[in-house]
């Protein structure tokens, strides 16, 4: 039997398992654990019923980005007879079929072939090569680069072309109740489960040697609980959305590894992975920069050794599961995070859980919801202007006059000349119209619509803008260091500063005095305030 480290090596991306082809020999140990941690995704159920589907003619594309799991999907089905027989596949379209020549000849040269065949053509395919073939692919093949052009742009294209992208099936789903991750649970959860497991096997194995790996199998033990391995995929999730870490299959499983066959206990290894493309992302959320008045209290406690008899007991607790009494305490607080939904011991890490809250992801989740499952009524109506009246317009308003403080609520800043201020008065409220026929829905943001004046606004608002507009309403002035951020709302403010300057009244503002000026009908400007 295989070491418990040796086992586990299947899920890192430097295996030679971590990409399926054809020519692998399925009697091996290695070969048995990757079957038995394959799970079936959305997206393998929508490529089974096209396969069903497909007639002779037909071309399926299955595509997405390096990593997320094409090559599985399509090896595990052209080995199947049903489909054995009836397609014809290639698995991966940045490869030739020679040195002399490239993807996109290679691609040609099968669509030709497949003219001529009485099959049905399967294609594993990148996003970026979709595009490259969509402009540089042979003209005799012109339906073909139209159909992908098409896709590629969102309209219908070609009954015959089929195109299954992993971006439509999104690993984080957002409802409701907050947000789920259905695929990695179902991994998280096969991975350990309690029986019929074949890497349990190997690590009840590796529990039984003199010389076994502690720290692995403490780890393992940790990660065996179900509410670690929700925080786990929280922070995932807001690795997705604050990082904007796309997550892969392969990814995932190398990220996993990492956790558990890292150089330290999970803890440590999930917050200081600089050497894990996810971990390096989720350094940013360590609990242990978290600067609260409770926290700070607990790291010069235990820095200088002062007795406190409640962490003593938990201390014992932890170390009845294999886990050191010396730990330094950052260590003790990312622990302590990851079992923050967990009963253990005296739960002297519950202490902590308000200082571990994370507000604004909840928030976000919430306003995301609104958009879209907008159902028109009036309790949903007044729950998302309560999002834009108190957030979105209150941020933009504030950030709009930050130099210009004295002006009131409706009117925007415009620019200032010789100490003189220019200002609007505007309409500027939510767009429920707009919300309603908003169809485009992706996880990493929603879009907030605005009424300014017989105009409308769009803006992209991801967690980060969202979490910003938040401090902004709460005092916050943004710095260079929001410069990524910022950009956002830069750009609305210089729509909003040409809608302004369209407007029959202007506002003059200098040394405490304010003027107006309105241009009627007739041209003639009325000025007051003199």
């Amino acid at each position: 039997m295989l070491r418990f480290k040796s086992a586990l090596s299947i899920l890192s991306k430097s295996s030679p398992y971590a990409v399926s082809t054809l020519g692998q020999n399925a009697q091996s140990v290695e070969d048995q654990i990757k079957e038995y941690l394959f799970i079936t995704t959305d997206i393998e159920k929508a490529f089974r019923k096209a396969l069903d589907a497909a007639k002779f003619g037909d071309i399926i594309f299955l595509c997405g980005s390096s990593g997320d799991g094409k090559s599985e999907i399509l090896t595990r089905y052209c080995k199947m007879p049903a489909f054995k027989e009836k397609c014809t596949f290639h698995l991966d379209a940045t490869h030739s079929f020679s040195p002399t020549t490239n993807a996109i000849q290679t691609l040609d040269t099968l669509f030709a072939k497949h003219y001529n065949d009485n099959s049905v053509l399967v294609i594993g395919i990148n996003i970026g090569m979709l595009g490259n073939y969509a402009q540089e692919g042979a003209e005799a093949h012109f339906s073909i680069k139209q159909s992908i052009s098409d896709f590629l742009e969102g309209k219908e294209g070609s009954d015959n072309h089929v195109f299954l992208d992993f971006e439509q099936f999104p690993k984080f789903v957002l409802d409701k109740a907050g947000h789920s991750a259905a695929f990695i649970k179902a991994f998280m959860q096969k991975l350990t489960a309690p029986s019929n497991n074949i890497i349990r096997d190997h690590f009840e194995h590796e529990k039984t040697l003199h010389a076994r790996d502690k720290v692995l199998c403490v780890n393992y033990e940790l990660f065996s609980d179900e509410n670690v391995q929700d925080i786990v995929i929280e922070l995932l999730f807001k690795a997705r959305l604050v990082k904007d870490q796309f997550l892969t299959a392969r990814a995932l499983l190398d990220f996993v590894f990492h956790l558990l066959a890292g150089p330290s206990y999970l803890f440590d290894n999930i917050f200081t992975g600089n050497d894990n493309e996810i971990a390096s992302k989720i350094v940013e959320f360590d609990p242990a920069n978290i600067r609260s008045q409770h926290i700070d209290k607990f790291i010069l406690s235990r820095s200088l050794g002062l007795q406190d008899s409640a962490f003593n007991v938990m201390v014992e607790t932890l170390s009845l599961k294999g886990i050191e009494s010396t730990l330094r305490p950052e260590s003790y607080l990312r622990l302590f995070y990851l079992l923050k939904n967990t009963e253990l011991g005296n739960n002297y890490h519950h202490s902590f859980k308000d200082d571990f809250q994370q507000k604004s992801i909840v928030e976000f989740a919430r306003v995301w919801y609104l958009h879209f499952h907008f159902d028109g009524s009036d309790e949903h109506k007044k729950a998302l202007r309560h999002y834009y009246r108190h957030i979105a317009v209150a941020a933009i308003h504030k950030y709009n006059n930050r130099n210009a403080s004295t002006l009131e609520k409706k009117e925007f800043f415009i620019s200032e000349h010789n100490g003189f201020q220019v200002a609007a008065e505007l309409e500027f409220k939510e767009h429920i119209a707009e919300i309603e026929k908003n169809i485009e829905r992706k996880t990493s943001h929603f879009n907030s619509y605005f009424k300014v004046g017989k105009k409308v606004i769009k803006l992209s608002t991801n967690i980060n803008l969202f979490s910003l507009m938040i401090r902004i309403v709460e005092g916050y002035r943004p710095n260079k260091y929001d410069k990524s951020t910022i950009v956002l709302l830069d750009e609305v403010i210089d729509k909003i500063a040409d809608i302004a300057n369209s407007t029959q009244t202007l506002h003059i503002l200098h040394k405490g005095s304010r003027y107006k000026i309105t241009n009627d009908d007739y041209e003639e400007f009325e000025v007051s305030g003199l």
